[in-house]
């Protein structure tokens, strides 16, 4: 069985590339720093999602199915995964036929 990681790869590099954002702005000002960090921990993890159902060649009605749950329940956690459960990640993992590994570094 496959597995969804949230980590860094060996390389040190995260599997999603971080979007280009004025590095000045966020030395400016440390708010803005913690929210874009935290806005694109959350994204991050919505295309991880996505992309693992596209990788086991799903479409979100058939997860939706799988989890009995409507398709815009599946959009929302692709594109909105701020506050996801970790019992939803695991849920959805397994709908698509693979585990759920985090780690904490």
């Amino acid at each position: 069985m496959k597995s969804i990681s949230f980590y860094k790869t060996v390389s040190g590099k995260c599997p999603v590339e971080k979007p280009l954002k004025s590095n000045c702005q966020k030395k400016k000002n440390p708010k803005f720093a913690r929210n874009y960090e935290k806005g694109y921990a959350q994204f991050k993890i919505g295309v991880l999602l996505k992309q693992a159902r596209i990788d086991a060649g799903l479409t979100q009605e058939q997860v939706a199915i799988r989890l009995n749950t409507g398709k815009s329940a599946i959009s929302r956690i692709e594109n909105h995964a701020e506050d996801i459960r970790l019992s939803t990640l695991v849920n959805y993992a397994q709908a698509l036929g693979k585990t759920l590994k985090l780690e904490v570094a």
